[in-house]
């Protein structure tokens, strides 16, 4: 223990020396801000389920990150990758301190917000616990190269010493919302440790965006380090997410259409003048928008009051925060050209339906499967009528019973014997029936793509 102490002051000597070296900070600062930043800091180890989206057959990874604790009865933050569509976290642990003084606890993740990327954590205790953490401080701006230091883990060779850099500000991008892009990489144990101004205000952690593919959807920025400012999460330090609640979109509004931008080449095109807007490339039946007659090729160049003027990839996603943010049940007037004509419409915004992150899901041991309710954006993204009903697999087990039949994530299971499946009550009442009478083989009838077909299956029954 005394060898892991003296190699974390070492790390910690190196790192400090190297930071100091920049502008803006001196060695007592750093020494300080260090002394009263890194006891809330600490290792969060976990198991993580991958699973193959083309096989559907999960593995198993250890995997590690910092833990930041944010309130003194043990609310814990990390980065948000650690929750991902395709991968789900188990024998979830913290230890909190270091040498003789280091505890673990274990910790049951909550659920994960929607609006930035990182991931709150419970720490589980049998008594009250009153722990080191983080204050975090609100300020209007950070300046284009301004300095700020940032803390993080080095790394196991370094037995996960505490350690800080110094770092600049190297770009502001003001759309979709303004964030600040750090002017180097940074270890990926530095990823959601805290950011701290030169006047010593932690103002915000250190974080890395959702790539399209990893489920980003309103702030793609991914693959640049962040600051992920205290604004951006502060609402749930203070009530923190619950460990079951489903967010079924209540606090955001939802229109039901699919947008790319009105660009030049379209309004050449079109011969329109180049104005921008959002082309309305899809209409979601049954949505507000196809309530007030919102037609496809239709162009969107008002919302609200506020003109759009979307030329780029990237000015859909602030139409979308746009219509998000404006409130569910609320009465917008929007402005759309209809074959170069404008023609004013009046919507009532409705409530985001359930999204295939919110969908509920059932793990079924037998036959070694996880499924999950076909939800609204599945069949969009797989073009399904709503004719076709069942359940989608979601993972499938290696070795399993299901993997052995060679079925994989994306089959929508329609029908399991002699049973039809419509929703996840009736996948589990046909097992529940066919568990019973323990059939030798069974067929699951079902569909892949554009497709369907037979799976047989030989349960090993209990």
């Amino acid at each position: 223990m005394k060898s892991r102490i003296l190699t974390a002051t070492f790390a910690f000597l190196l790192a400090l020396n190297a930071a100091a070296a920049d502008d803006g900070f001196s060695q007592e600062q750093l020494k300080s801000i260090y002394d009263r930043v890194t006891p809330a800091m600490g290792l969060l180890t976990y198991s993580s389920e991958v699973t193959n989206a083309n096989t559907g057959e999960t593995s198993k990874r250890d995997r590690s990150a910092l833990a930041l604790v944010v309130s003194s009865d043990g609310l814990v933050m990390a980065h948000g990758h650690m929750r991902l569509e395709n991968n789900e976290p188990f024998n979830i642990t913290v230890a909190l301190g270091q040498g003789d003084s280091e505890k673990e606890y274990d910790a049951v993740l909550l659920r994960k917000p929607d609006d930035v990327n990182v991931v709150f954590l419970r720490l589980q205790s049998e008594t009250p616990l009153k722990l080191p953490y983080v204050r975090f401080a609100s300020r209007p701006a950070l300046g284009l190269g301004e300095a700020v230091s940032v803390f993080g883990l080095l790394g196991e060779n370094l037995d996960f010493s505490r350690g800080l850099r110094v770092v600049r500000i190297g770009s502001i991008l003001e759309k979709p919302r303004t964030t600040y892009c750090l002017d180097s990489s940074v270890r990926f144990g530095f990823v959601n440790g805290p950011v701290i101004d030169a006047s010593g205000r932690i103002v915000g952690v250190v974080g890395f965006d959702l790539s399209a593919a990893e489920g980003g959807d309103l702030y793609v920025r991914s693959g640049q380090p962040l600051v992920y400012q205290a604004k951006l999460f502060a609402k749930y330090i203070k009530d923190p997410p619950s460990e079951t609640e489903i967010d079924k979109g209540e606090d955001h509004a939802w229109l039901g259409v699919f947008t790319q931008p009105f660009t030049d080449d379209f309004a050449a095109y079109w011969s329109l003048e180049s104005t921008g807007g959002l082309i309305v490339s899809t209409v979601v039946p049954g949505s507000p928008a196809a309530t007030v007659g919102l037609s496809q090729g239709d162009i969107i160049v008002k919302f609200d009051g506020t003109p759009v003027v979307a030329k780029v990839d990237r000015d859909v996603i602030g139409f979308t925060k746009l219509v998000r943010e404006a409130g569910a049940g609320k009465e917008i007037a929007m402005r759309v050209l209809r074959d170069g004509e404008p023609v004013d419409l009046t919507v009532t915004l409705g409530t985001r339906p359930r999204t295939s992150q919110d969908a509920a899901e059932h793990i079924d041991e037998t036959l070694g499967l996880t499924v999950r309710e076909l939800t609204r954006d599945v069949r969009i993204r797989l073009n399904l009528s709503e004719e076709v009903h069942g359940v989608i697999v979601r993972t499938v087990k290696s070795g399993s019973t299901a993997q052995l039949g060679r079925m994989r994530a994306g089959v929508i299971i329609m029908g399991i014997g002699d049973y039809p499946v419509r929703n996840i009550d009736d996948f589990k009442e046909a097992v529940k029936k066919l568990a019973e009478s323990k059939p030798a083989e069974i067929a699951v009838f079902a569909r892949f793509g554009s497709e369907t077909g037979f799976f047989r299956l030989e349960p090993v029954w209990e």
